[in-house]
């Protein structure tokens, strides 16, 4: 169609992600009919503002970079004495602390090594702020309201939310509304000099009182939307970490956090205020977000600094926390940005189009109303010889054709459209807020609706990462794990393994507030040292016993994790975990059933080899446990060494699959999406989950990361589509692919990820999805969703909703765009016919909120049904207003203007009006039939193709309600507004035929439907 063509050439330019600030200003410079910027171009992005606040990052970003230059440049210089004293504040000395909110802040901020030495280094300051560095804070609610009074709380300003009369006001800015109350003043003036008061007044009151209700009904409905994306705004926001508190770990909000406290900080955190590092191993932050620096800075008690905002890109570490809220870096920087706000989403800019288009059409159709209807006016004056002299009358119903001009282009100009997506969008939101999915970017709702392809990770996502050691090889001896089977372990070799499941692990074992046991960190963490403890192994006394001089935290590229400890006997030994694989291929020694090192020879290593592949095809994960004797002249600096290792032993993990993946997989591939299960796994253990959950089927091959990596780019052409399982990829390989099948594929492609090494890839895909409970800050603020469960399912039922969107606004658009043709073709012909118009300014605006506001609160929010995952995906290219709407469209307008036609012309004679009355009561009829033919065409457009439309109408209140709203005051307008609404009262047989005038395009929808196209 042509209106398609106009709007892929204008308006398609936009994407869902990774917009140029210039194709964002191309499309709002082709948008010229706009009646109210202030509404229209709300939920779009300030451009001007996002440059200011860009802009003063930057100069931020600069003055930051040279205080931290500086303060490296000062690192020679810190044996010197502080230059003078720090007088302590009567107010803090009384609250019993031995230093200021604004010193503790400047440490940081400066960091200034000298003022901290001043203060005597980390364990004087924790002092100083009345905390300890191993137990943390210790307090009541007396001392909380003392600590917060002198440092502060953890919490940025926010800009005060918006009251509904801002709203009323913004709505008022429309321009036709404006141009109608000048036109009801002047109705007013004139009105009341010629017929006097009240009845001069009717016409002006009557338009004031429909603008009024315009107004009013579109502040209510952006108003409540505003509130829904306030609360979806403060979800994004829940951010938890891990603190140490009256010598207890626990979670807590960063929102609650104080000066003094000891917070644990692992790879992917958030630093969550400004603080000072006091242990850790190998921490690197990326600084970029303050200081705009790419390369991570490396942190350690020589550069102990940590400030609010960064991420921790690598290692793990403990830090004290010196300052919060708005005293931090983040808190200064954030308080000078003004947010430029979210990209407006490609269907919200195609719908501008669509209003742009229609609203010039409208405008040439108003214009040449009102000249025809003045030339009409002029003629019958002048066939009288009256040009040169004009009644009060006259003068009025020029002013009349001018209000109806105007009006026409109220209706003409869809203003609700693009607003329609955001209604619907912040519907769908809040919905899916309810279903554990927190939607962080409006246009990922929308996209997700036409996903052609989710690449799921294993872990968590398609498992219940519930994990459980099951089996063990340990010693070269297979046996099936439970609580008592230590028996058959050696002792010297049952030591080695407890030494090294206690002491490689990013996990804890510590007591809680009740003196139960708690294993703190990730689910195969948990369930190794689950596996340790079930052996009769002591946490807190192996850790005790030996000194850590160097840890390498796991990652996924590396695939291994590895610590070198300082042993109590005086050697040095480095133990390594990880993918078995990989570790077995970095051994060349073996523990045998005696306990003895011995060669890892053939045998045993193809022993080892068919244990590994026998564990993974019962989909158990795999992980190897060795170590290494080394020299004792090692120190922190020495890398852990890549080969020479002794294997201890592979432990199988099981993980089950989540109840009611199968289902939803079987449902992805219903509606045209493939699911590709991308996971760092063993390639057996990966397609053994991957057939249990009918992801893998005959048609499909699995590939190993390095596999991949060494394909030329035909060979992947060929390959990827084929591609339903890759394993031990690594996130440039999950990057890579998600690439190709969004290039050369066209595919549109969902991508869940949980490491902060997911991120290029969560940047890269259409949607990212990020996982709430096992995934890092870094990789939630990469993702467009956040699945709040870690469940496929709930994948799944964010695609339905994003069907749901695009469907809901096809749907509202059909409607709306009926009503557009049939009152622009009505008022149109009539003027050229009879001189005059049967629809009235204020009856008009009447039908403009039917299908504006309300159409949209009916439409827009329909809730999601199994069957739109029947239908395949729209992808990347499909026409958003398709062949089947405009048949609908042009059926129904076609429809409505031959009944108003047959009206105007023969409804006289069908109802029998004589008299002064017969034109008023003629003009009621049709202004009635015409909006009950566009309330039964809004039940019609429930289902574009479906013959059903009364399927679940009940089930949604909003379109019930919508429906009964409307009803209810049409008969108000008809039977007691007449002298404001130029309405008759109507007999009941009347009413009868218009509702029948109206319900006759229920059948009149069905014939359409079965129409082909």
């Amino acid at each position: 169609m042509v209106m398609e063509t106009y709007l892929n050439q204008n308006f398609h330019a936009v994407k869902a992600k990774h917009s140029s600030d210039e194709v964002l200003q191309k499309w709002r410079s082709l948008c010229h009919v706009v009646k109210n910027p202030k509404r229209r171009f709300r939920h779009t992005a300030n451009l001007t503002k996002r440059n200011e606040a860009a802009a003063m990052r930057r100069t931020n970003q600069e003055k930051l970079r040279i205080a931290v230059l500086v303060s490296k440049a000062a690192f020679q210089f810190i044996q010197g004495a502080h230059n003078g004293e720090y007088e302590v504040p009567d107010d803090v000395k009384e609250a019993g602390f031995d230093i200021c909110a604004d010193e503790a802040a400047s440490l940081v901020e400066a960091h200034d090594l000298k003022k901290l030495k001043f203060h005597g280094g980390v364990e004087n300051l924790a002092g100083k702020l009345k905390t300890s560095t191993t137990n943390g804070l210790s307090i009541d609610d007396e001392g909380l309201a003392r600590r917060q009074k002198v440092f502060g709380i953890n919490k940025f300003a926010e800009s005060p939310q918006r009251s509904f009369w801002v709203f009323v006001w913004e709505a008022l800015h429309d321009m036709t509304l404006m141009i109608l109350a000048m036109c009801a003043f002047v109705s007013l003036i004139v009105g009341i000099a010629t017929e006097g008061w009240p009845k001069g007044a009717h016409d002006g009151l009557g338009i004031v009182a429909s603008i009024l209700l315009v107004v009013f009904v579109t502040a209510t409905s952006d108003y409540r939307q505003s509130l829904q994306f306030r609360d979806l705004d403060k979800e994004k926001k829940k951010i938890s970490i891990q603190v140490t508190r009256s010598g207890y770990r626990q979670k807590l909000s960063i929102y609650e956090l104080l000066a003094g406290d000891i917070v644990h900080l692992s790879i992917g955190d958030q630093v969550p205020a400004d603080g000072l590092f006091i242990s850790g191993f190998a921490v690197s932050i990326d600084e970029s977000s303050l200081t705009g620096e790419s390369e991570p800075v490396m942190v350690s008690a020589e550069n102990p600094w940590l400030m609010s905002g960064t991420k921790v890109q690598d290692g793990s570490c403990k830090m004290l926390v010196t300052t919060v809220g708005m005293r931090t870096q983040w808190g200064k920087l954030m308080a000078t940005l003004s947010e430029g706000g979210d990209d407006e989403t490609p269907l919200q800019v195609k719908l501008n189009g669509v209003a742009t288009v229609i609203g010039k059409i409208g405008l040439f159709f108003a214009v040449v109303t009102f000249a025809v209807l003045v030339q009409k006016l002029l003629a019958r004056k002048i066939l009288l010889g009256t040009q040169w002299s004009w009644a009060a009358d006259e003068a009025l119903e020029l002013l009349e054709y001018f209000a109806i001009a105007v009006t026409i282009v109220v209706v003409a100009v869809p203003e609700g459209l693009p607003l329609a997506v955001t209604l619907s969008l912040a519907f769908a939101m809040k919905k899916m807020m309810n279903d554990k999915a927190l939607v962080r970017h409006l246009a990922a709702c929308e996209t997700m609706g036409s996903a052609t392809t989710i690449c799921s990770d294993k872990t968590g996502t398609l498992t219940t990462n519930k994990m459980t050691v099951v089996k063990s090889c340990i010693c070269l001896n297979i046996k099936d794990v439970n609580k008592n089977g230590n028996s058959e372990i050696p002792d010297k070799a049952l030591k080695i393994l407890l030494q090294s499941i206690f002491t490689n692990t990013g996990g804890e074992v510590v007591n809680n507030k009740e003196g139960k046991r708690e294993i703190l960190g990730t689910p195969t963490e948990a369930a190794i040292l689950e596996y340790g403890l079930s052996l009769g192994g002591d946490f807190q006394s192996e850790r005790q016993s030996s000194t850590v001089l160097r840890v390498e935290p796991f990652n996924s590229s590396k695939k291994r994790m590895g610590v070198v400890l300082k042993l109590p006997e005086g050697g040095v030994r480095a133990h390594c975990k990880g993918a078995s694989e990989i570790i077995l291929a970095a051994c060349d020694k073996a523990i045998n059933a005696d306990g003895e090192v011995v060669p890892l020879k053939e045998g045993s290593l193809q022993h080892l080899k068919s244990t590994i592949d026998q564990f993974a095809s019962e989909a158990l994960r795999t992980l190897c446990l060795a170590y290494i004797d080394l020299d004792s002249s090692v120190t922190a600096e020495t890398p852990i060494p890549p080969s020479g290792y002794t294997c201890i032993g592979i432990v199988g993990i099981k993980d089950p699959v989540r109840p009611g993946v199968k289902e939803s997989v079987a449902l992805c591939r219903s509606a045209g999406i493939v699911v590709r299960m991308v996971t760092g796994d063993n390639i057996n253990t990966a397609k053994a989950i991957a057939k249990e959950c009918g992801i893998l089927r005959d048609d499909g091959i699995a590939i190993e990361g390095p596999d991949f990596r060494e394909k030329s780019l035909e060979e992947l052409d060929e390959l990827v589509p084929k591609i339903q399982v890759m394993a031990r990829s690594s996130p440039l390989d999950k990057h890579r692919l998600v690439k190709h099948l969004r290039t050369t594929f066209g595919e549109v492609v969902a991508v869940t990820g949980d490491g902060t090494n997911d991120a290029p890839a969560l940047h890269e895909a259409d949607i990212g999805l990020a996982m709430g409970i096992a995934g890092t800050e870094v990789a939630k603020e990469s993702a467009d969703v956040i699945i709040l469960d870690d469940n496929f399912s709930t994948i799944v039922t964010v695609a339905k909703w994003g069907r749901s969107v695009y469907v809901n606004i096809q749907k509202f658009v059909q409607f709306q765009l009926t009503v557009n043709i049939v009152a622009l073709m009505v008022n149109f012909t009539s003027a050229c016919w009879t001189g005059s118009t049967p629809l009235t300014a204020v009856q008009l605006l009447w039908v403009n909120m039917i299908m504006d506001t309300l159409g949209a609160l009916a439409l827009a929010t329909e809730p999601p049904n199994d069957a739109l995952m029947q239908r395949t995906p729209v992808g990347r290219h499909g026409n958003f207003i398709s062949s089947v709407m405009w048949r609908n469209i042009f059926g129904q307008s076609l429809y409505q203007f031959i009944v108003i036609w047959l009206l105007q012309t023969q409804g006289k004679s069908f109802y029998g009006l004589n008299g002064p009355n017969s034109d008023l009561i003629l003009n009621t009829l049709i202004f009635n039939s015409f909006v009950f033919c566009q309330l039964f065409n809004e039940v019609n457009s429930r289902e574009m193709e479906k013959l059903n439309v009364l399927n679940g109408i009940l089930e949604n209140n909003v379109f019930v309600g919508v429906l009964s709203a409307t009803v209810v005051f049409q008969i108000i307008i008809i039977e007691f507004l007449g002298t404001f609404a130029s309405t008759s009262p109507l007999t009941m047989t009347q009413w009868y035929y218009s509702i029948l005038t109206g319900f006759l395009s229920m059948p009149i929808a069905v014939i359409l439907k079965m129409i082909p196209v």
